[in-house]
């Protein structure tokens, strides 16, 4: 590798080694799963101590650019990608949008009973029959999503003969073939680790805290329609929220009640 002269002046000097190192990958100096040069020999190349070398590699990790793994080095990920939580469009539109060539993998598709939570979600009797259909979604052959979703069969009664193989919209079937669109949706999300078999499928080298997404979907009369879990890669998968005007959340302290006229 050669050598770099780091300046002294506002731009710190991890954060130079942060852009270099960055410009690098981008211009594809290192290959996915290539392993970069030691920190030792970086601090050569750099003129700088470890510590500075560090701190550039960790802020490359924490954007998931890079993979540190203790007594192996580090190694080089592909940048996740970016997708908009509020998108319009269904996933394999948005993956093509993107640049990609999206993909699914059906791992479940059964009939089950409903749990007390699945049958409070959607509004049926514990018990009760729901399908349930568990994806793997991904873009050029990459898992990012897994995806678990149960609905109420009483409803949607033969929903599983649909081939979920092929990038056919779950809601699409719903309004076509059912004639249940989903008009509206609720997410909650919630910071967790999967767990071995969620980590498997989804190909992770490591287990650590994702983004899982628990929602419910609501058809025409407000009915819920479809219960979902779907948990994120968190190497190959990111979100953003984009909003417009002007918008104040707030949030209620227990035990205090806000008054929006006094301030108090």
């Amino acid at each position: 590798m050669t050598r770099y002269q780091l300046e002294r002046g506002p731009v710190t000097l991890h954060h130079q080694v942060y852009l270099h190192l960055a410009a690098a990958l981008d211009a594809g100096e290192w290959k996915r799963g290539e392993q970069i040069p030691t920190e030792r020999k970086l601090a050569v190349a750099y003129s700088c101590s470890l510590i500075t070398i560090r701190r550039a590699l960790d802020e490359l990790a924490r954007e998931g650019r890079l993979e540190r793994t203790r007594g192996r080095g580090t190694f080089v990920t592909e940048p996740p990608i970016v997708r908009d939580i509020m998108g319009p469009t269904g996933f394999a539109d948005e993956i093509r949008a993107l640049g990609y060539r999206p993909y699914s993998v059906v791992v479940t598709a059964r009939a089950e009973e409903a749990s007390p939570a699945v049958a409070a979600a959607l509004a049926i009797r514990p018990g009760a029959q729901v399908h349930y259909l568990e994806r793997i979604r991904g873009a050029d052959s990459v898992p990012l999503l897994l995806e678990q979703v149960r609905l109420p069969t009483a409803m949607l009664p033969g929903l599983l003969d649909h081939d979920f193989t092929r990038e056919e919209s779950l809601w699409d079937v719903l309004g076509n073939d059912f004639h249940h669109p989903v008009e509206r949706w609720q997410e909650v999300l919630a910071a967790a680790v999967p767990n071995a078999r969620e980590a498997g499928l989804l190909g992770l080298r490591t287990r650590r805290p994702s983004i899982l997404l628990e929602g419910i979907a609501f058809t025409t009369g407000n009915v819920p329609i479809e219960h979902s879990r779907t948990v994120v890669s968190p190497e190959r998968a990111r979100y953003f929220v984009e909003s417009t005007g002007p918008q104040v959340r707030f949030v209620e302290p227990l035990g205090h009640r806000h008054d929006p006229d006094t301030g108090a």
